[in-house]
């Protein structure tokens, strides 16, 4: 899943490649990508990027007033082309899910994808980005001047759900999922377990370096880097997430894994949890 160092990366990349380009045509493959109607998608033709930013994980392409708001999902992504194929796309059961192609040079623009059966890739055209409901209830952004500790602390002050949850909650702090949560409670030494509103100052303090390092560092390492290579920039600057049965690179213990219905967590028990294993539910209800 992108997390706010891709989509920062994918709006840098944006924003050098399509200021100042015209679009020529918007066509949607899949019509589940689409929710919102008015203004059409197709009112993008004709009309010139002007800039690119990121919400949290939304991209927010700007063209002569009107808003191309896309938010990646799961499993989205975003290709740039320098060519795209002559012919126009055909509704399918293939990835493809919007093909945008700009007006010069001939052939250049970006193909939205979405990998699986679930769809949740989701494309947005709006006058003001307010309209949009996920980033109307966006929490603030982390890597923002004034995400200073005290706001940290206050965000966590009342919070009794657990801090992997609440990192990941896009309410609380935009940008922050799955993977880039288990990133920072290793690099804090902290459960992912642990109530928020039971962090101590110490604990609060270590937690906000943690954030802002991990998610700097990935930014800086992605920056630049064309569409094609972030995913395998993320994976490998990672070093718990996705790595179960790995030696962790920090003490060496094993990674392990917590597994959910959808998703899991990854952590290391010298690191984090004082060296006990944490307790996975789903495989303790298989072996009933």
């Amino acid at each position: 899943m992108p997390e706010l160092p891709e989509v920062e990366a994918l709006t840098g990349f944006l924003d050098r490649t399509l200021v100042g380009r015209p679009v020529a045509r918007v066509v949607p493959v899949a019509v589940s990508v689409l929710k919102t109607y008015d203004p059409p998608v197709t009112a993008l033709e004709g009309l010139t990027f002007t800039a690119a930013a990121r919400h949290g994980k939304f991209l927010d392409l700007t063209a002569d007033g009107l808003h191309l708001v896309i938010h990646l999902a799961r499993a989205g992504w975003l290709q740039w082309k320098d060519s795209l194929p002559a012919a126009p796309p055909r509704p399918g059961k293939g990835p493809l899910a919007l093909r945008l192609r700009l007006a010069g040079p001939e052939g250049a623009g970006f193909d939205l994808t979405e990998a699986g059966t679930q769809k949740r890739l989701a494309v947005y055209v709006v006058r003001d980005v307010a309209e949009v409901p996920g980033i109307a209830r966006l929490g603030p952004d982390p890597l923002a001047d004034d995400f200073t500790p005290e706001v940290f602390a206050g965000l966590l002050r009342d919070e009794r759900r657990q801090i992997k949850g609440v990192l990941r909650d896009q309410s609380v702090i935009a940008g922050i999922g799955n993977a880039y949560s288990d990133e920072i409670l290793h690099a804090a030494r902290m459960s992912p377990y642990k109530l928020a509103a039971s962090l101590t100052e110490e604990e609060t303090g270590r937690l906000y370096e943690a954030l802002g390092a991990t998610l700097r560092e990935a930014v800086e390492r992605s920056r630049g880097l064309a569409t094609g290579k972030l995913k395998a920039e993320k994976k490998s600057g990672l070093r718990v997430h996705g790595r179960t049965g790995q030696p962790c690179p920090v003490c060496g213990d094993t990674i392990r894994e917590v597994s959910f219905s959808d998703s899991s967590l990854q952590y290391c028990p010298t690191c984090q949890t004082g060296g006990k294993p944490l307790a996975d539910r789903r495989l303790s209800r298989l072996l009933k």
